[in-house]
């Protein structure tokens, strides 16, 4: 009898998840498409259809082909890729308010691109496809420092430890930037400014190009690994027992840290996706990895482009770094995050 009641509702179960990962792009692709008529020049939605079909005017095609498109597609991919990389810091860490930002890492990476565009503007392609790489050279010398500052033999990597030393070398490494911004002249200050501030600056096709291979790469591999963050979640011991070669299965961090890096690189200072999505994800579909991990890039990438596109209409004709937008909604739900891990 038991046997007969575990099907129907593991049946249910699995169409409640598609049900919610269907809602999920739905919502994304309705989005999508009010964010290609969003912005200081006007498009009617038959504008857009028509330029679409390659009947607009070229003052259309340039606004949807040439700046919208562009960058909704890397609203997209900088949302999954921060949703997935907080997944996974969660996951390994066992800790609800881990994520890409608070650890540091964003900041790492952030430091590494300042110092480039600071002195090297990009301004041709290669500067362009050589930016993730250098945002994860600082990432991962980022992330290495915390993990050996928050491992201890006796205890091994305590969560609570590991949250601590990223908030502490995350503010120090933001007081570097700041001392290096104001070095700057005006025009790369004001620049650098608003890049921390997490303004999307990758505007054209060039940043898509550079960022689609780390995620396309990335994403299916720490989908492939759902099943090892399902038993790390268990604890080491138990983890051990399994048989979970628990060292080698930790370079999953290393996804996570690229791909927070390589989304850096084109997003600036971007925090809170990566805490909200991965709870969101798990409220609406459960914690198994399997089905949490696609979920949470579905909620990131349409987190940021939701804020991207209200940053872009708000205040017209001026607009609001996405950073900014995602702060408000991000910093109130980490407090909350906070005062309940306490509790």
């Amino acid at each position: 009898m038991n046997r007969t009641m575990l099907v129907p509702s593991a049946k249910a179960r699995r169409t409640r998840e598609a049900s919610i990962l269907a809602l999920l792009g739905v919502l994304i692709v309705v989005i999508f498409i009010v964010s290609m008529n969003t912005g200081f020049m006007r498009l009617s939605p038959l504008d857009v259809l028509h330029t679409l079909l390659g009947e607009g005017t070229q003052q259309q095609k340039l606004i949807l082909f040439d700046f919208r498109l562009p960058r909704i597609v890397i609203s997209l991919l900088i949302g999954a890729g921060f949703a997935v990389s907080g997944s996974i810091l969660q996951g390994l860490s066992r800790n609800a308010l881990a994520e890409p930002s608070t650890l540091g890492i964003n900041a790492g990476a952030g430091f590494a691109v300042l110092i480039f565009i600071s002195f090297v503007p990009a301004t041709t392609a290669a500067p362009i496809f050589v930016l993730p790489l250098l945002a994860l050279a600082g990432a991962a010398l980022t992330a290495t420092l915390i993990y050996f500052l928050s491992y201890r033999r006796a205890d091994g990597l305590s969560p609570t430890r590991l949250i601590l030393i990223g908030i502490a070398v995350g503010a120090g490494i933001y007081a570097f930037q700041l001392i290096l911004s104001l070095r700057l002249d005006p025009q790369n200050y004001q620049f650098v400014a608003i890049w921390l501030a997490g303004k999307i600056w990758g505007g054209d096709w060039r940043f898509v190009l550079a960022l689609l291979p780390w995620i396309l790469t990335l994403l299916p591999f720490a989908f492939y690994k759902a099943r090892v963050l399902n038993v790390l979640n268990l604890g080491d011991e138990t983890s051990k027992g399994l048989g979970l070669p628990l060292e080698r299965e930790r370079l999953l961090l290393a996804a996570a840290v690229a791909l927070a890096g390589a989304c850096v690189s084109v997003s600036g200072g971007i925090g809170f996706v990566g805490l909200i999505a991965p709870h969101l994800a798990r409220r609406l579909v459960g914690p198994r990895h399997q089905i949490m991990l696609p979920a949470a890039a579905l909620i990131g990438a349409l987190l940021l482009l939701t804020a991207d596109t209200i940053g872009r209409w708000i205040l017209q004709p001026t607009e609001i770094p996405t950073g900014i937008v995602v702060a408000i909604i991000g910093a109130p739900y980490f407090l909350y995050l906070l005062a309940k891990s306490k509790a």
